[in-house]
This record gives C-alpha cells, structure tokens and sequence, in this order.
C-alpha cells in the first residue's frame, strides 16, 4: 500500500527535485499517520515543465481533516519551499510557485464534485497567511471545481511520490465534470483574452483537445495539438502563445486574431455540447 517514489527519475531541475524531496519529508513529519499520499500533477509531471514559469502542483491526501495548529505548522513549512522554489526559479515574488490542496480521501473516492478541500495555499494568497496566519488556516477551505481536473490529471498523467497508489486514493473523474473543470477556466474567453493572451490560448486549445478527441493534455500540449488540428489562420497566434509559455522571445500578439480565436473555440466547445 505504501510507496515512496524516487523523485530523481523524474528528469526535473535539481532544485525542483530538492523541493519535491524536502517537501514530502516535511509531510511525513507534520501529518504523521494522517498522511496517505503526496502526489505530483500539472507541468512537472507532464513533461513541459519551465523553471521560469511553471507552477509546482501537488495535492497531499489524508485520512482526516487537519486541526489548526497543523495547518499552521504546514503552512509555515510550505511557505519556506515556496521561497526557495522561487528564488532558485529566478522569479518575481507573486508568480507562481508552489499550489498545493489538501484533500480528504472520503472526498476522493468515491469523487466528489465539487470537490470539497481543506487546505490549499497559491501564490496568490502568500500575503494572506503572511498577514493573519490564524485567519488563514480557519477560513482556507470549502470546495474547488478546480479539483475536479487536478485530480483527472493526477489519474492520467501524475505521480505518486509518496503513501497510497493514485488509483488506490483517487476514484475516476467523470468525463463531463472533467470537462465542466477546465471549462470554469475558459468561459470568459472572450472578454479576457486580451489581458491574458498566453493562458487563455493554450487553455482553450487544451478544452478543445479533450472535447474532440477525449486527450488530457498539458498547456504546451494543447497548442501543439490546436496547431496540428485547427485552422491554419489561427497558427501565428498559436505559434504566439507557445513561445511566450517556453519562455522565448516573441514580437506579442494580435489582439483582433486573439478574439476571434476565443470566440471561434468557444462556438466549437458549444457546437459539441
């Protein structure tokens, strides 16, 4: 039942599986026999991991719901490898980092939706904790559509690296709450696209990818599929997106193709529906 994954034959930076490494040992020894699993999801795991820009995703299982004073204790553990995580990245404090939800196994298996979470912690909100930790601890909790996808993803393309096997923890996502997951990312497309070009790109290609072809791909993944599968019109902005998601240099975007190419993959989605 128990496993522990050597973090090393992940191909990541060395730094990264540093962090991976001290983060499961500080689990361990923050939520003793609590702790079921930790498990990697997201870029890291997908192979189109950037240290420039990738998050670090991670949900840890347990058995029951932490008390505060555990929280707090994680969370002070977690904000550390944060720090680290993002000064050995070179990045700029507030983007990205480690994102990380704290779920039930009840919750799991079988799959609840939306998914009910009791901790969680993103970049967004490290001015929060640093703010009023107390607060922090008692109110971060509730449910996350989010999950839903967190968790699929975890099932298809993740890691264990440490406790339960993944199908042992996690139950199957069903495809329509999969979708219904990486759509609540997307539906704004239109309006937003413009102040968030990359992201809303390379999201709706991946929404697009799965709802034509059932595929659970990554960002990078889903342009190069939208690039191979769509209309050729579309390849400059597509091109666009991939280059500023590596990290490349890039002459910015057409706004106008950015729009249409939102309401163009919006109109696909609900065609399908």
């Amino acid at each position: 039942m128990c496993f522990e994954m050597d973090v090393n034959a992940l191909g990541l930076p060395e730094n990264v599986v540093g962090i991976l490494t001290r983060f499961v040992d500080g689990a361990r020894e923050i939520l003793e026999a609590n702790l079921l699993g930790v498990y990697l999801h997201g870029s890291a795991s997908m192979g189109c991991f950037n240290p420039k820009s990738s998050d670090l995703d991670l949900l840890v299982g347990v058995r029951e719901g932490l008390p505060d004073f555990t929280k707090l204790r994680f969370m002070d553990m977690i904000l550390s490898l944060h720090e680290d995580f993002c000064r050995g990245s070179g990045r700029l404090k507030g983007h990205g980092g480690i994102e990380m939800s704290v779920v039930l196994q009840k919750d799991c298996k079988p799959f609840a939706f939306p998914t009910p979470f009791d901790l969680h912690f993103s970049a967004m909100h490290e001015n929060w904790y640093r703010e009023n930790p107390a607060d922090y601890v008692q109110k971060m909790k509730g449910c996350d559509v989010d999950l839903a996808a967190h968790f699929m993803i975890t099932k298809k393309r993740g890691f264990c690296l440490y406790g339960m096997k993944i199908d042992d923890f996690f139950a199957d996502v069903p495809p329509e709450k999969y979708l219904e997951s990486i759509m609540d990312d997307v539906c704004g497309a239109e309006e937003e696209i413009s102040g968030n070009t990359c992201y809303l790109v390379l999201n709706l290609s991946r929404v697009l990818a799965f709802k034509k072809e059932g595929l659970v791909l990554s960002k990078r993944e889903g342009g190069e599929w939208a690039l191979k599968n769509l209309p050729p019109d579309f390849a400059p902005l597509l091109e666009s997106a991939l280059e500023e998601y590596r990290g490349d240099s890039f002459s910015g975007y057409d706004l106008s193709l950015a729009k249409r190419y939102a309401a163009f993959a919006l109109g696909e989605i609900k065609i399908d529906d």
